[in-house]
């Protein structure tokens, strides 16, 4: 299985009045395994996006396998996105007020106090070993939460509380 797959699922779902669930019922979502907030984060809300469909198209999904870990801040500093976005996460960087004070209604309420207070955010990101991509190579890659480790880069640069380690969704080579 493919993130194109997914694209026309997908598109559906969010233009449809019953949205995530019931892309998340749907039988070649359910046949994942994945957890529910990786489905929304990536494949619900970008699987039909065409940068998410160059940078990961060949990915094999079926073969990934979720956990959380906590990955210490270093390893945010330096992680890569998809090529097809360039330098995104250093644009969210550079004004990292900016980005949490726009995230404070809806879903988003109490992003500002999870920085304030912990010094991380309040939804893990989606990350990606690196040998799940072609061509293969190691360590992480971020998927989805490029304002989040902007936002993180830019405090931690700053000086601002930044905690030493952050929970994540990270995807591994199915064992």
């Amino acid at each position: 299985m493919r993130l194109r797959d997914f694209s026309g699922l997908a598109q559906h779902c969010r233009e449809s009045r019953f949205g995530f669930e019931e892309f998340r019922q749907q039988s070649l979502v359910a046949s994942l395994g994945w957890p529910a907030d990786v489905l929304e984060q990536w494949l619900y809300d970008h699987a039909d996006k065409v940068r998410f469909l160059q940078d990961y198209e060949n990915v094999e999904l079926s073969q990934v396998e979720w956990q959380v870990e906590a990955l210490p801040v270093d390893a945010f500093m330096a992680m890569p996105t998809g090529p097809s976005d360039g330098d995104i996460i250093e644009e969210f960087a550079a004004n990292p007020d900016h980005w949490v004070a726009v995230r404070n209604q809806g879903q988003h309420r109490g992003v500002g106090l999870a920085w304030e207070t912990h010094g991380t955010w309040k939804r893990w990101p989606i990350v990606l070993d690196r040998a799940l991509l072609t061509p293969a190579s190691d360590g992480l890659q971020l998927v989805e939460g490029r304002t989040r480790v902007g936002v993180l880069r830019g405090r931690q640069r700053r000086g601002e509380l930044v905690a030493n380690r952050h929970l994540a969704w990270v995807g591994h080579p199915r064992s």
